[in-house]
């Protein structure tokens, strides 16, 4: 079985969606919510969703739940490994920003005094 570590590097559209996951969601609403907490930055149309939904399933990075007043709808939940996979992820794109913020200061001040 595959280690959380495995899986990094994300994808933009994949660590929104399990940003979206943070509670169960539909498929619709998981878009919106990354609509959403992208700022609008990542839109995606409903066959990158599914696919990209079919494919973390696959998986184990997410489940299909039953939510007991909308049988109709098909929901999706974190598992322990997403929960894990997207910690990983945010602490190493947390770990890129950090590394860089001098060397990127750095450079526009040299470029603004040159």
């Amino acid at each position: 079985m595959k280690q959380p570590e495995d899986f990094l590097p994300l994808s933009q559209a994949t660590y929104y969606i399990l940003l979206s996951l943070r509670k169960v969601r539909h498929g619709y609403g998981i878009m919106q919510d990354v609509e959403e907490i992208s700022q609008g930055e990542v839109r995606m149309g409903p066959g990158t969703l599914y696919g990209a939904l079919g494919k973390l399933e696959k998986q184990h990075v997410i489940q299909k739940v039953t939510v007991q007043e909308d049988e109709r709808r098909k929901y999706y939940a974190l598992t322990d490994l997403g929960m894990q996979v997207l910690r990983l992820e945010y602490g190493r794109l947390s770990s890129l920003v950090a590394n860089a913020k001098g060397i990127i200061e750095k450079l526009e001040v040299e470029k603004d005094g040159h």
